[in-house]
């Protein structure tokens, strides 16, 4: 419902009762994620790894609010982490794609895509952000074909992202990603 407070309220209950339910730590951990408080986030995935430290989901939304907070390199650590006690999470692929294309480390981030494509091939979000990675290097026909996919999976989102994402400016005069945009 988007009452975030109340649910965090709520979980703080639980754990007042069962300090070590892990589930109600990584719940807590997601409702303050969807309020931005990413350390406070942080925190209660730890918290919730403490208890059970195989729980994927936890690592991989610890990642996603360490890349949030910018600090890439220990959220690409987290993603792996997540990876290791799920190999075919497919979200934690894509977030680590996400981390590492932030740090300029192209390759290794189209790689994650490509793990996170395999495992998931209807996700436009993954084709988008690989052609992103090779619309920054200048790879016009890599980028165009990846972006072919993304439009095709979501035609207005990924239309409507690329008209204005500034990771396409060396493609933007070309008349092939003009066409795929209009």
């Amino acid at each position: 419902l988007g009452r975030y407070e109340e649910a965090i309220d709520s979980f703080d209950h639980a754990l007042h009762h069962k300090p070590d339910l892990h589930e109600a730590w990584y719940g807590r951990g997601n409702a303050l994620d969807e309020l931005g408080r990413y350390e406070e986030a942080i925190d209660s995935y730890d918290h919730a790894l403490h208890h059970k430290p195989d729980y994927h989901g936890a690592w991989n939304n610890r990642g996603y609010a360490l890349d949030e907070l910018g600090r890439y390199e220990e959220a690409i650590d987290s993603y792996d982490h997540a990876l290791h006690h799920k190999p075919d999470y497919h979200e934690a692929w894509y977030g680590r794609g996400n981390a590492l294309g932030k740090l300029g480390r192209y390759e290794e981030a189209i790689d994650s895509y490509d793990r996170a494509i395999k495992l998931k091939p209807e996700d436009p979000s993954a084709f988008y952000n690989k052609a992103c990675c090779y619309g920054l290097q200048g790879k016009v026909e890599l980028a165009l074909e990846n972006l072919q996919h993304a439009i095709h999976l979501n035609p207005d989102e990924y239309r409507a992202m690329a008209k204005t994402d500034t990771d396409f400016d060396s493609i933007r005069e070309d008349g092939r990603f003009q066409a795929l945009v209009s």
